[in-house]
C-alpha cells in the first residue's frame, strides 16, 4: 500500500506540473471505486484553477478554492502525468483534465478514492479525525512521550494508530524502531523519555529518506512523474527474516503482530521486560 512517503513523493510529483493549471473536465471510466466517484465531478472542477496540491496523511488534496478534489491511492493506486490521448490501461479509472495535460488515477484493486468536499478539506469525515503529522514541527519527543503515556498497545501497533500518528505504515514503523534500537513488542507506556525521543527522530529520519529516494517500490507503484521509489534498497529489517543484520550481523527476526508482517533484530533491539517476546 502506498504509504506517506510514497503519497508525498507523487505530491511532489504532480504539483510544480499542474498548480496554477485550470481544470477542463474529467474523464470517468470506471467510477466503482471504494466509494463512487461523484457523478457531478466534472462540473465541480471545470474551469477552476489548481490553487494547491496538499497532502494529509495518505490522501492527496487538489484544492480548487471553494473545493477540494480528496484523492487516496488505495492498496496499489497511482496518479500520473499524462497526455489526454494516451492510451488508457485497463485500470486506469479516472482523468482529471487540465487542457492538454491529464492526472490519470490507475488502480487494478479499486480500493482508492476521488471524492469532492465543498469547504476546507480537513473537516471531511475521513481527515477530520487523523493524529498529527509526523514531519511536523509539533511532532517530537515530548510531544511522543505524552501520546503514549498509558497505552499497553506494543509500540508498533501505537505509532502505526492513525488516529495519533498519520503516515506511519507497516514498513516504516518496522524501519524507525531499529534506528531507535527499540523492541517492536514493547508495551507503548513503558517507554521512557529519552527512548520516545529517539523514536520520533528515527521516524522524521526514517520518512525524510523515504521521501528522498522516491518511497518504496510495492506492487506497481511509481510517483507522479512515472519513475519508482528504491529505498526498498536501504531497508535495514523489513522484508530480511533470517538474512544478517547490517549492523551487528545477526540473523533478522520476523513475527505477525497487528495482523502485519513485523521485522527486527534481537540483538540491536532486545526487549528489556519480562514478557514474552514474539517467536
Amino acid at each position: 500500500m502506498p504509504e506517506l512517503p510514497e503519497v508525498e513523493t507523487t505530491r511532489r510529483g504532480i504539483a510544480p506540473v499542474l498548480t496554477g493549471r485550470v481544470a477542463s473536465g474529467c474523464v470517468v471510466r470506471n467510477p466503482r471505486l471504494r466509494q463512487p466517484v461523484p457523478e457531478d465531478l466534472a462540473g465541480c472542477i471545470a474551469g477552476r484553477p489548481l490553487e494547491a496540491v496538499e497532502r494529509r496523511a495518505k490522501y492527496l488534496l487538489l484544492r480548487f478554492g471553494a473545493g477540494s478534489v480528496i484523492v487516496h491511492l488505495g492498496m496499489s493506486g497511482s496518479l500520473r502525468v499524462v497526455e489526454p490521448a494516451a492510451p488508457p490501461g485497463a485500470h486506469d479509472h479516472v482523468d482529471l483534465l487540465f487542457g492538454d495535460t491529464a492526472l490519470r488515477l490507475r488502480d487494478p484493486r479499486r480500493f482508492g478514492l476521488v471524492l469532492w468536499h465543498e469547504g476546507a478539506p480537513q473537516a471531511h469525515p475521513l481527515l477530520a479525525r487523523l493524529g498529527i503529522e509526523p514531519l511536523s514541527d509539533a511532532f517530537d519527543g515530548r510531544w511522543l512521550f505524552e501520546a503514549l503515556r498509558g497505552v499497553r498497545a506494543p509500540v508498533k501497533l501505537a505509532i502505526m494508530d492513525a488516529h495519533r500518528v498519520v503516515g506511519v505504515g507497516n514498513i516504516y514503523a518496522s524501519e524507525s524502531l531499529f534506528r531507535a534500537r527499540i523492541h517492536p513488542a514493547t508495551p507503548a507506556g513503558e517507554l521512557s523519555r529519552p527512548r520516545c525521543e529517539r523514536l520520533a527522530q528515527a521516524i522524521r529520519e526514517t520518512l525524510t529518506d523515504a521521501i528522498a529516494a522516491g518511497g518504496s517500490t510495492l506492487r506497481d507503484f511509481v510517483g507522479g512523474d512515472g519513475r519508482a521509489g528504491y529505498f526498498q534498497q536501504q531497508y535495514f529489517v523489513y522484508g530480511r527474516d533470517g538474512e544478517p543484520c547490517r549492523v551487528c550481523g545477526g540473523p533478522i527476526r520476523k513475527a505477525v503482530m497487528g495482523q502485519r508482517s513485523t521485522y527486527w533484530c534481537p540483538r540491536c533491539q532486545p526487549l528489556r521486560r519480562a514478557a514474552k517476546a514474539p517467536r
